[in-house]
């Protein structure tokens, strides 16, 4: 009886900690139902084949480096960095976005704790986009693999 009540605590224990990780981590999720995640090299493809690349980030951010050809189409977020936001509390301004919704777009941001990317997609799968992909590794990760900034 005695084993048994500590390991219900010690599961009950573990849950909590775990619990309390996901909730500080602040990474965005692995994955976005109905959205390409992709990778720098294969957003760089796209690119290469005309997809334009949406920088999400301020304007700050763009102005001292982004990827060399993409768009700023910044994501002005004050609603929690989670995965059921209210966007109501956000701007993103997606007549900005190419007209097409069903042409291919990317956007990325400041990498997995940066969550811009990740509500610009949600916003434009909202909106009616049907290929969109997202650079989860964002502009780090461009960078990382010395593709082409400006």
């Amino acid at each position: 009886m005695v084993a048994r009540d500590l390991m219900k605590w010690a599961v009950i224990a573990s849950l909590f900690v775990t619990g309390l990780t996901a909730a500080y981590a602040g990474d965005v999720p692995a994955t976005l139902a109905g959205v390409k995640v992709v990778t720098a090299e294969e957003a760089k493809k796209l690119q290469d084949s005309g997809v334009p690349l949406i920088d999400t980030r301020v304007a700050a951010e763009y102005a001292e480096k982004t990827i060399k050809g993409a768009k700023n189409v910044p994501y002005k977020e004050k609603s929690a960095k989670e995965v059921d936001f209210d966007a109501s509390k956000d701007d993103f301004d997606l007549s900005k976005l190419p007209g097409d919704k069903a042409a291919p777009i990317v956007f990325f941001c400041n990498g997995p704790e940066c969550w811009k990317s990740y509500k610009a997609s949600v916003s434009a799968k909202k909106a009616g986009y049907s290929k969109i992909n997202w650079l989860r590794g964002g502009f780090p990760e461009w960078a990382a693999k010395s593709l082409p900034t400006q």
